[in-house]
């Protein structure tokens, strides 16, 4: 039983040796070794766009909530303020959710 430090390693090794099994072009070799560390940045982007499109929905959450109180309060300038900067967390989180569509889609 082979033991890795890491999934990344684990899949370059199994392509590794699946390829030097099949074929001896090196080129193929070399290819079959990059795609994995390409897929793990194409994750990283995701995982971050992921977690930008969450930071923007909560302060869009955030926003909303202060606009309710100031309606409460009878200070409709300042909701509106909040309401604005609230659709704009909204707008900026729908552009990381649009970027994760794109990835995923791609992707398959």
């Amino acid at each position: 039983m082979e033991i890795y430090l890491c999934a990344r390693l684990k899949l370059i090794h199994l392509k590794f040796k699946a390829m030097t099994t099949t074929t001896k072009n090196p080129g193929e070799i070399k290819e079959i070794i990059n795609q994995p560390i390409a897929e793990m940045e194409g994750n990283k982007k995701c995982i971050e766009h992921h977690r930008q499109a969450a930071a923007h929905h909560q302060e869009a959450a955030k926003n909303h909530l202060e606009a309710a109180k100031y309606h409460e309060t009878g200070n409709p300038e300042q909701a509106a303020a909040c309401t604005i900067k609230a659709n704009g967390h909204h707008c900026m989180a729908g552009e990381h959710q649009a970027e994760n569509s794109k990835f995923h889609a791609l992707r398959g």
